[in-house]
């Protein structure tokens, strides 16, 4: 399975924005981006960004793609499912986004970011209607239960990622903190996903 490996920092820097990626060094004085907002490499203080048509839209695209920690064969796998499907193409690509378990996960607040989340849930930490589910990608539906499994209720992690509370109170899910389990109430409409992005972007970048 491919994955990025590299300093996430990097990632923020080069799209002149915080991405939140390391959850709460995000937060704090450590923050890398707060220290050098400047793209990475030896050139990073002095190239100058081209701002044409071509660079806006792929720019967008790797911003939504390193938010939620995919690489680059399934976000355009993503894109074309979302393109078959009836309704908005950019809205359907965020709302499978977003319904993503190890997503939902770090929603919910389980974990204290996407990274995380994707840790936890391939180490079978979570269930889903009671199952036992380690698919990152797993499509959550309307109705369904994320809960921790009860050998995993006593995971630091968890309960320090819970404490810290900085995930948005979204109104598709709802969290029951008592028992360590969440519930997606219905699929995310584009004006509740709390994400700062143009996707219309993302469709014209593959349109072409």
């Amino acid at each position: 399975m491919a994955r990025y490996t590299e300093a996430n920092c990097k990632l923020c820097r080069r799209e002149g924005e915080k991405l939140y990626l390391k959850g709460s060094r995000c937060f704090g004085d450590k923050c890398a981006f707060e220290r050098r907002a400047y793209s990475p490499g030896e050139h990073g203080r002095t190239t100058r960004r081209k701002g044409s048509e071509y660079a806006l839209r792929l720019r967008e695209k790797q911003k939504v793609r390193r938010i939620y920690g995919i690489m680059e064969r399934q976000f355009r796998n993503y894109f074309q499912r979302a393109a078959r499907q009836k309704g908005i193409t950019g809205e359907n690509l965020l709302r499978m986004l977003e319904c993503r378990l190890d997503n939902l996960t770090y929603r919910l607040g389980f974990a204290p970011s996407r990274k995380a989340a994707r840790q936890l849930v391939l180490h079978r930490h979570f269930l889903v209607n009671d199952r036992v589910v380690n698919i990152p990608s797993y499509q959550v539906k309307p109705g369904d239960i994320i809960s921790v499994r009860e050998k995993s209720k006593n995971l630091d992690l968890i309960h320090q990622a819970l404490r810290e509370g900085r995930t948005a109170d979204l109104p598709y899910l709802r969290l029951d903190k008592a028992r360590l389990q969440g519930e997606l109430l219905e699929y995310p409409k584009r004006t509740d996903i709390p994400l700062l992005v143009q996707e219309q972007l993302i469709v014209e970048l593959y349109s072409k």
